[in-house]
């Protein structure tokens, strides 16, 4: 599903001295390529606080510490999505809530959103899903309109940009009142183990969050808000440092795979290529077309056993993956009688009929055309 190898060839050298520069210098946590990688990605973001820390799934329940919610409240989040969004929720205390998604770009669905809130109602999680942002104008009207933060889970899609209707574009994770990312090794900008980090453009906020992720400490001793121990350690930080200034290369070759993708999968009535907006990949029309990192490539297939063509190109050596084979709502932990099974009309059937093909950087034209040419004999026997 990802060429980690093949990508490390092409950046090799100054990964291997970067790291054993750290190992010399021996200053493992909070170390000077800490410090320059927060930077640098603060400048690469336009965004005024980037606050590192262990891992995706701590930087968002940080953020929410960071907000200050409180057991009972509520949190709206899509169905359809990996647990931790939902994890974090239930482990601090609150109420999440789920709610179903677009059929097309998979992103929370806006007027679910609306239906959803209630006076308990704290804090809206929009997911960047398969790396596409969700429709960020329209939640941030919403989380206006009845007062709510918004917490960006921007784990999926680091570089992304989204085009407001007026055209002004902001990079995913800087539009909410809070962001997290997640620098696990598969995603865009990921390091060789786990990492994550926080946004913001709220200086009172970073505050807070930097003296969460330290064990609620300011000054060596003096613990001023309840804490946890998450940080990022150096030798993540320099691998980071090392691919941040070629994000970009590696979103537009992740693109240019998923636009070949598409195009061969063109004509096929009963295999649905992702789409930017409300526009198919392979017609290359959409002005938003920007706001797509394709950490994922999600097809939708119809009238087909999805499972069967999961194993049909497992036995033909290709690696493919279901995200995600159970909603939230059915999963054993989520449970909730407040569900209705009429109110994940999407959700339940993305879950039957999405496939993701492997996507990365190292991708060429002969993978790709047997690719798409193994998912197309099985789907037309």
């Amino acid at each position: 599903m990802v060429d980690l190898k093949g990508q490390y060839e092409g950046i090799k050298e100054q990964v291997n001295s970067s790291v054993l520069n750290v190992i010399e210098s021996t200053a493992y946590i909070n170390g000077p390529e800490v410090k320059s990688f927060q930077a640098e990605l603060e400048t690469y973001l336009d965004l005024k606080h980037v606050i590192p820390c262990a891992n995706g799934t701590d930087a968002l329940q940080i953020a929410m510490m960071g907000l200050g919610l409180k057991p009972g409240d509520e949190v709206i989040t899509a169905d359809f999505t990996f647990a931790a969004t939902v994890e974090v929720i239930a482990l601090l205390g609150l109420t999440p809530v789920l709610v179903d998604v677009d059929p097309d770009d998979f992103n929370i669905d806006v007027k679910a959103i609306e239906k959803a809130i209630t006076s308990r109602t704290k804090a809206i999680v929009p997911v960047h899903l398969f790396g596409q942002c969700a429709n960020m104008e329209a939640i941030m009207e919403i989380a206006s309109k009845h007062n709510l933060y918004v917490i960006e889970d921007n784990a999926q899609a680091i570089g992304a940009n989204y085009t407001y209707s007026n055209g002004d574009k902001k990079k995913a994770g800087t539009i909410g009142h809070v962001a997290s990312t997640s620098f696990f090794p598969s995603k865009n900008l990921g390091c060789y183990g786990d990492g994550g980090a926080i946004f913001t453009n709220d200086d009172d906020l970073a505050h807070t969050i930097r003296g969460i992720v330290n064990h609620g400490m300011y000054k060596r001793y003096h613990h001023d808000v309840v804490g946890v121990n998450s940080r990022l350690d150096s030798i993540q930080a320099a691998i980071l440092r090392a691919k941040l200034p070629k994000l970009d290369y590696y979103n537009a070759a992740r693109k240019e795979a998923a636009k070949k993708y598409s195009e061969a999968f063109k004509g096929q009535e009963n295999i649905i290529t992702p789409k930017i907006g409300s526009v198919c990949l392979s017609e290359m029309q959409c002005e938003h077309c920007d706001c797509h990192v394709f950490h994922q490539y999600t097809l939708k297939v119809k009238n087909t056993d999805r499972d069967a063509l999961a194993q049909h190109l497992n036995e033909n050596g290709i690696p493919c993956g279901v995200y995600y084979p159970i909603p939230l709502h059915n999963q054993k932990a989520y449970q909730d009688s407040r569900y209705n099974e009429e109110d994940f009309v999407i959700t339940n059937q993305l879950v039957k009929e999405v496939i993701s093909l492997p996507m990365h950087t190292q991708l060429d034209d002969e993978q790709i055309a047997f690719i798409t040419s193994t998912v197309i004999d099985f789907i037309n026997k």
